[in-house]
């Protein structure tokens, strides 16, 4: 670990589109920082164990149930509010702006997310677009009714990166360094006992 964290209450918070890599460098954060990961994939996950459903079968529930998506929200607020973590999630950032730290967008234009995706997941780059397309618009068809948020508006980010002209370490080098200056200043102190240092 290179960076101590004293009596700290640290909320870092990465999104970013399916396929921008914001989990390979959530997971990166939380490792340097020594702070917990938690992703809202994860939360996804314990609702279908709950609910005693596949994820198959809750994906298709959330799509026609907006609760299951409030709660993954909910859950994410709670879990942020515990400190000391690195939040993953596609529009995590939108839920706790107001509590979030340090605020990191990672992206990459559609096409070179789309044959990320489908090299990840082994199905046609046709495939693969067909439905990233799908759930990106009823994720922000949901923002706009139900939270009124625009998630096309980017402007409260700390940390905006295009992953598609870096590798994975050059990628949280940038990273890295901008979430240190940030540390350093005092943008992130808000009345909490803060100890960070390198």
């Amino acid at each position: 670990m290179h960076i101590i964290i004293g009596e700290g209450f640290l909320i870092i918070v990465v999104s970013g589109p399916a396929g921008s890599g914001k989990t390979t460098q959530a997971r990166k954060i939380a490792e340097y920082y020594g702070l917990r990961y938690h992703s809202a994939g994860m939360i996804f996950r314990s609702i279908a164990e709950e609910k005693g459903v596949s994820l198959e079968e809750l994906s298709r529930i959330a799509a026609s149930d907006p609760s299951i998506d409030i709660e993954i929200d909910k859950r994410t607020r709670i879990e942020a509010g515990k400190g000391n973590v690195v939040i993953d999630g596609h529009l995590a950032a939108w839920i706790i702006m107001d509590i979030a730290d340090v605020k990191i967008l990672v992206n990459a234009p559609l096409n070179v997310r789309i044959a990320r995706i489908a090299e990840r997941d082994g199905k046609s780059f046709e495939e693969a677009m067909r439905e990233t397309i799908r759930r990106e618009y009823i994720q922000m068809r949901r923002f706009l009714e139900y939270y009124g948020l625009e998630p096309d508006y980017t402007g409260f980010f700390d940390i905006v990166v295009d992953t598609s002209r870096m590798n994975p370490d050059e990628t949280f080098s940038v990273i890295r360094e901008g979430i240190g200056k940030i540390l350093k200043s005092n943008k992130y102190d808000k009345g909490k006992k803060n100890s960070y240092r390198e």
